[in-house]
């Protein structure tokens, strides 16, 4: 078995990304990081190194336990790295509405205002 792999297979091997053209595009584009330097696709990664995946937004920190190169199953694409991703916080969920459905409704305008944290507000 061989003592690396390319960081963009081994994105696409262990299901971080839906085709290894993505994982190549988030390399290119900047968004992964090997042992805190910018990667490029054809960049070797060993067992032990640590990626940081920039994904939707958020960083995930993954240390390679394991070498793929081609693409496996989830539970055993689970097993080859480490997940140390720091838990996030909660989002409160925005009121969104579809454009173009109108003004909303009294129930729909409380439950806004329940979400937005004003709950009950007495009105003069």
């Amino acid at each position: 078995m061989a003592d690396s792999a390319r960081v963009d297979s081994w994105l696409w091997a262990i299901r971080m990304y839906k085709t290894r053209s993505a994982a190549t595009t988030a390399c290119r584009a900047g968004h992964v990081r090997v042992n805190g330097d910018k990667a490029k696709a054809a960049q070797a990664v060993r067992i032990g190194d640590e990626l940081r995946v920039r994904i939707a937004g958020f960083d995930r920190i993954l240390i390679v336990k394991q070498l793929l190169v081609k693409r496996v199953g989830a539970p055993l694409a689970a097993l080859a790295y480490d997940d140390r991703t720091p838990e996030r916080e909660p989002q409160a969920a925005l009121a969104v509405r579809d454009r173009g459905a109108g003004r909303p409704t009294k129930r729909e305008r409380r439950d806004i205002d329940r979400l937005r944290g004003r709950g009950d507000i007495a009105h003069d």
